[in-house]
């Protein structure tokens, strides 16, 4: 039988990096509720003896208000850790011990890290561990989690809590008279009737009935109507005599009690020096500057165009490593193989449409690394806090900026869990909202899109036109929130309270982690999904083919190149002709002959299956600067927005391009017919706005609980996105 132990906290807690550090799981570090929004779980082994560790969301409370307390909540219940390790910010003992006080009133195992004892050092807090261990009546180890200070007397700690095997008794709070009578009839009636006992507490369950928990009453109704509506009424009645008597309510009270109990303890010599309240300490000091008015957003627009900068300056050489190298290995392969199928496969299928995607991995890595050096210290939780007053104008939630960024906000997220990030918005209009719009940011799989056109047709400013990009993005997404919220999700809008964590160094090893993590997914999708759709496409590109009457017309005017180029040759050797004369016309006739094989090619691309939808949705698509062939590209997109750039450098690898030409993709398109720096925009905005992958859409349908929603962002941004491109090609058009 395996042994578990939980990891459970509040965000900004280090629980993650705690986690990270105990396990060696690779699991990304974030500073807001919301990042972390499924159990990760990981592998400690002590003495051939495996521990599972399970690092559950950053959530404030067990009430369930939010998708991260119902996901840490119903681990708890559901799987029963032999151990709770509750990780608690020691520079806010008593906002952390909220969480702690209920996992002893759910009668949970629980063994206490107290983390960041060198923040808490810096501030002037001293702590007295032994003290607070007794009055709890747990464990409690002192820790750092940035570089694994304590962890190994934390795990022994809970090592030992866990053989103790039994379950500790239920803490029991005093929360007033009133509740505390209506607390014991609800018990009564809970124990006798069997109601939800055999999963949770009776005691828990009153308070849950009190606190208006969804979920629990829920739960209740459905399994135990009648009981549960004799409940409802005694809380009914508690809260009407509250509201007559005192102005407040059951939920408010037991809030004030549990915190009054904390600072009890507190008072008994746990914090043995408090610092000065009116000192500002370094991460307020900076604040006063980062987050001003009106210099916190000229900051932030700064911080955003240096990670371009620092992107595109420092991935140009190993890009163009990486776009020879790929170059090497088609023109190696197409000398190794055999004219025919398996050849085309290889060459255009695997190589030039894998390859296309991979040569950005060196541009992906530098753009996460920056990206985890702005997370880590900090200073993303400091941007959400300033567009929360932008969101606000526009019908969205603070808590959205995080789903925003996590997204691809500052280019290089995913929609996945931006999506998923949404759970943190209460209000469901602000979350359906938010889902809806996360798409338009510029996620990782983006990225190599916007790059290819930047580089082929912008290669003098690649920063700024990625910054304009951002903005672009950014924009749109906000103006479509203002349209949804204001006819199909019109509702009120809920306040924002959020907590701004410290600045921190990041850490070498931290950074490292984050930025393979990310990079390795997309190499990781690169090999899988966007191989097996390349060879999908590259086969609707490569069958049925041309007809036999077609080919033969082809075959016809290639035997009559040849020889005339026959003739040429025989014609030097056995005339006193100029010689140089004659390489000339046998030069000639040999592009003819090229010209022939790169038109056949063509023809029977357009004739094949994929040529054929290209060419139909062409009459349309024009309208836009598209032709067939990057009709073929964004429909592929649908799938994931990598395929883009893949089925675009398969589709000039089976078309109009010299195939022993070794050079990169941006260099085809910035040289192919139809293309110029106003298609490069159109094709930028109508990839920005455009449908979100599939993977992205089904994960839309399951949060917002029907299908009609992940239906309805394929459509109305498709139609948006064509519009959008319309406009900039038909306008651009004219000047």
């Amino acid at each position: 039988m395996k042994t578990i132990f939980a990891m459970a906290g509040n965000p900004n807690s280090g629980k993650t990096t705690l986690f990270n550090e105990i396990t060696g799981a690779r699991q990304h570090v974030g500073n807001y509720p919301g990042v972390t929004v499924e159990k990760k779980e990981g592998i400690y082994i002590n003495k051939d003896r495996k521990i599972n560790i399970v690092d559950l969301p950053g959530t404030y409370s067990l009430t369930a208000y939010s998708q991260e307390e119902v996901v840490a909540r119903d681990f708890l219940v559901n799987e029963k850790p032999a151990v709770v390790i509750n990780v608690i910010d020691a520079s806010n003992l008593e906002r952390n011990l909220y969480l702690t006080i209920q996992f002893l009133e759910m009668g949970i195992p629980v063994c206490i890290a107290l983390n960041m004892m060198d923040v808490a050092k810096k501030r002037g807090i001293k702590i007295d561990i032994e003290k607070l261990s007794d009055l709890l009546g747990i464990p409690v180890i002192p820790t750092i989690a940035r570089n694994g200070n304590g962890k190994y007397e934390l795990i022994r700690a809970a090592q030992k809590r866990a053989k103790h095997g039994n379950t500790p008794a239920c803490l029991e709070i005093s929360y007033g008279n009133d509740i505390d009578q209506t607390l014991s009839k609800m018990e009564a009636e809970i124990r006798t009737k069997q109601f939800l006992t055999e999963t949770y507490p009776s005691r828990w369950i009153a308070l849950k009935y009190l606190e208006n928990d969804k979920q629990i009453i829920n739960l209740g109704k459905r399994n135990h109507p009648v009981v549960s509506n004799r409940l409802e009424k005694m809380v009914r009645r508690v809260s009407d005599h509250l509201k007559s008597t005192m102005e407040t309510y059951p939920e408010a009270e037991i809030a004030d009690h549990r915190y009054g109990y904390i600072k009890s303890m507190i008072k008994q010599g746990v914090i043995t020096h408090k610092p000065d309240q009116d000192r500002l300490f370094i991460s307020d000091k900076i604040d006063k500057v980062v987050t001003h008015r009106f210099l916190g957003p000229l900051m932030m627009f700064a911080v955003i165009m240096g990670l371009y900068q620092f992107t595109f300056t420092y991935s140009e050489i190993p890009v163009g490593w990486f776009e020879s190298f790929f170059a090497w290995l088609g023109d190696t392969a197409s000398a190794l193989l055999p004219d025919g199928l398996i050849q085309s496969l290889i060459v255009s299928g695997i190589i030039d449409g894998v390859g296309g995607v991979l040569g950005f991995v060196p541009l992906i890595m530098f753009m996460f690394l920056g990206i985890s050096i702005i997370e880590d210290s900090g200073y993303l939780a400091r941007v959400a806090f300033m567009l929360d007053r932008v969101f606000r104008i526009f019908g969205l939630h603070g808590n959205s900026v995080m789903a925003f960024i996590v997204s691809g906000g500052i280019a290089g997220g995913c929609a996945v869990p931006g999506v998923m990030a949404s759970r943190t918005l209460k209000s469901p209009r602000e979350r359906l909202a938010t889902l809806l719009t996360v798409p338009f940011m510029n996620c990782g799989a983006k990225l190599p899109v916007f790059a290819l056109l930047v580089a082929a047709f912008f290669p003098e400013n690649e920063a700024g036109v990625m910054f304009a990009i951002t903005l672009i993005a950014w924009g749109g997404a906000l103006l479509v929130a203002r349209l949804l919220r204001s006819t199909v999700i019109r509702g009120e809008a809920t306040p924002f309270i959020m907590e701004l964590p410290p600045y921190r160094f990041p850490t070498f090893k931290g950074l490292m982690i984050h930025t393979w993590e990310k990079t390795w997914q997309y190499i990781k999708k690169a090999g899988t999904v966007i191989l097996g759709i390349s060879i999908i496409l590259w086969a609707m590109m490569t069958f049925p083919g041309l007809s036999e009457e077609r080919a033969n017309e082809f075959e016809s005017q290639r035997n009559l190149a040849k020889a005339s180029v026959s003739s040429a040759i025989l014609k030097k050797s056995r005339t006193e002709v100029e010689e140089t004369e004659l390489s000339k016309e046998i030069r000639k006739l040999k592009e003819k002959l090229d010209t022939i094989d790169l038109a056949e090619a063509e023809a029977a691309l357009k004739y094949s299956i994929a040529g054929r939808i290209g060419t139909a949705l062409e009459s349309i698509s024009k309208l836009a600067g598209f032709d067939w062939r990057t009709n073929i590209a964004l429909v592929g997109g649908f799938a994931a927005k990598e395929v883009v750039v893949s089925t675009l450098g398969t589709a000039y690898s089976l078309g109009n391009i010299d195939p022993e030409e070794t050079e990169s993709l941006a260099d085809r398109l910035k040289r192919a017919p139809g293309w110029s720096p106003l298609v490069a925009w159109s094709l930028i905005i109508f990839t920005i706005f455009y449908a979100p992958c599939f993977v992205a859409v089904v994960c839309i349908s399951r949060e917002a609980g029907s299908w009609k929603w992940g239906i309805f962002s394929m459509v109305f941004n498709t139609i948006l996105a064509f519009t959008l491109s319309v406009a900039v090609f038909q306008i651009g058009s004219l000047f």
